[in-house]
């Protein structure tokens, strides 16, 4: 799929050329292209046909006065203000319009994109991490429907650029792409198709192409081992729970683990403390914290960093019967501590503690762990950034990095001895799962932190950030894949 030339002009593919606003006649390739073309491409450019405004695509046929059938443009605006997100932004916008223009074969001409701050290398990674996600395309459930989607068959990078770094650059970004674009499909299934046991399996698969270890907890192991808080949200589900774990060693020894937990709620009705109609449509995506993880893994898989990666997901979804768990209950964690339900739609935290407490059995030492967990993330920091609570800084200060560089932007809410506090007020208990509703997703961190202990550890709450409200530039509207790219990320840099 991917190749790289140093000519720059193939009959039989499109080309891709960038364009910055300053310095335009000195950049070398719009030269050649002016040259080529006896100065047509230059007074496009003057009458507003071809602009050099950010994120602007401009289609030029050059009935035959360029060795090219056709050449799109795209405007980068200010050099000095062509960032790494903003370049893969540019670029997703533009493969959205070659996907639509069905053009399946393309050359991008990789140094008139280059700012000063990126290398060849940063650019190459951009162009095909852009390219897979913002062509992905979500499947549809209607019935005779035929989904029609363009995939570009082969794509050119024309460099003086070593190839094989170039190529390995590609094949990373693509690595990521695939990752979200897993994680996307996951939250986008409905809870009738994925349920815990089909996120095993799934798991499961995806061991069995990287060579992972795979290990499915059922729930008479989870009985045994005394997984009490995952297994009280259970109660009310016909469909077995299941702690799916993956193990990644990229070292000789099992040790210097890094785990990511997710959670797992294929849905949430609320339990007892039932949700609102108009709150319960999208719990589907309860399990996005899950999903980021497998698609981390996904990419971790692929790329096959020297690290050791431990995935540990409890899941089951949140439901309603004569069996299921009840305000006031009392139950005991996996850590042997006890904790008063106040509220049963508070489900994700005390799967998250189980889920927490097993990956330190597993030697896990520094915790991310990624949930939609609270709502009132969403009221806090709406849907542009992912909210995040730390016991270390430093860990943090790593993971936020990760984050800020692929795109994903956490912002860190406030955690200590007055937020911690109210989750261990309970006359009858160690915890309670949900004290008040004032700093809400703070105490929904605080929580899950209590099962951290003096392990390293990074709470992101992505429940603003794991849906799009509309098509953007880098993806369709719906499920973003969120912290996939942040999670493989922190890995491949660390």
């Amino acid at each position: 799929m991917f190749t790289i030339r140093k000519t720059l002009f193939d009959q039989d593919h499109t080309l891709i050329v960038g364009l910055f606003d300053e310095d335009l006649h000195h950049q070398l390739i719009f030269q050649s292209l002016n040259k080529h073309s006896s100065g047509q491409v230059d007074t496009y450019v003057k009458e507003g046909d071809i602009s050099t405004e950010y994120k602007h695509v401009s289609k030029y046929l050059s009935s035959g006065q360029l060795p090219v059938k056709r050449v799109y443009f795209l405007g980068l605006g200010k050099k000095g203000q062509l960032t790494r997100i903003r370049l893969k932004k540019a670029f997703g916008k533009l493969f959205k319009q070659i996907q639509a223009d069905k053009i399946v074969q393309l050359s991008i001409a990789l140094e008139s994109f280059r700012p000063d701050n990126l290398s060849n290398e940063e650019c190459a990674e951009i162009i095909s991490e852009a390219m897979g996600t913002a062509t992905y395309q979500l499947a549809s459930f209607k019935r005779n429907q035929v989904q029609t989607i363009t995939s570009i068959d082969s794509l050119t990078l024309i460099s003086d650029g070593d190839e094989g770094i170039l190529l390995r650059s590609l094949e990373k970004g693509i690595a990521f792409s695939k990752g979200v674009n897993k994680a996307r499909h996951l939250v986008h299934l409905p809870a009738n198709i994925l349920t815990s046991a089909h996120m095993a399996k799934y798991a499961v698969d995806l061991a069995d192409e990287y060579g992972f270890t795979a290990e499915i907890l059922e729930k008479e192991q989870m009985e045994e081992l005394g997984m009490g808080a995952l297994l009280a949200v259970n109660q009310g589900s016909s469909e077995p729970p299941k702690m799916i774990v993956l193990k990644y060693q990229g070292l000789e020894e099992w040790t210097d683990v890094t785990a990511f937990v997710g959670k797992g709620i294929t849905y949430d009705t609320g339990g007892y403390s039932i949700k609102s109609k108009t709150g319960m449509p999208g719990m589907k995506g309860d399990m996005g914290g899950a999903a980021a993880v497998l698609g981390a893994m996904e990419t971790i898989g692929r790329l096959k960093p020297k690290q050791n990666v431990l995935a540990v997901i409890p899941s089951t979804d949140n439901m309603i019967s004569g069996s299921a768990f009840k305000p006031d209950d009392v139950i005991t964690s996996l850590s042997g501590r006890t904790i008063e339900v106040l509220n049963t739609d508070a489900e994700g935290r005390l799967a998250l503690a189980d889920g927490m407490t097993y990956a330190k059995q597993l030697h896990a030492v520094r915790i991310i762990n990624v949930a939609t967990l609270t709502g009132g993330m969403v009221t806090a920091l709406g849907s542009w950034m992912t909210g995040a609570l730390t016991n270390s800084e430093d860990f943090f200060k790593t993971v936020q990095d990760s984050g800020e560089k692929m795109g994903e932007p956490i912002w860190q809410l406030p955690y200590n001895e007055d937020y911690q506090a109210q989750v261990r007020k309970s006359s009858i208990a160690d915890l309670n799962n949900s004290p008040t509703r004032k700093a809400h997703p703070i105490m929904g961190g605080a929580f899950v932190g209590e099962f951290a202990e003096d392990t390293p550890w990074v709470h992101l709450d992505i429940a603003g950030t794991s849906t799009a409200e509309a098509a953007h530039d880098l993806g369709p509207k719906g499920p973003t894949g969120v912290m996939s790219r942040t999670l493989a990320d922190y890995i491949l840099t660390r």
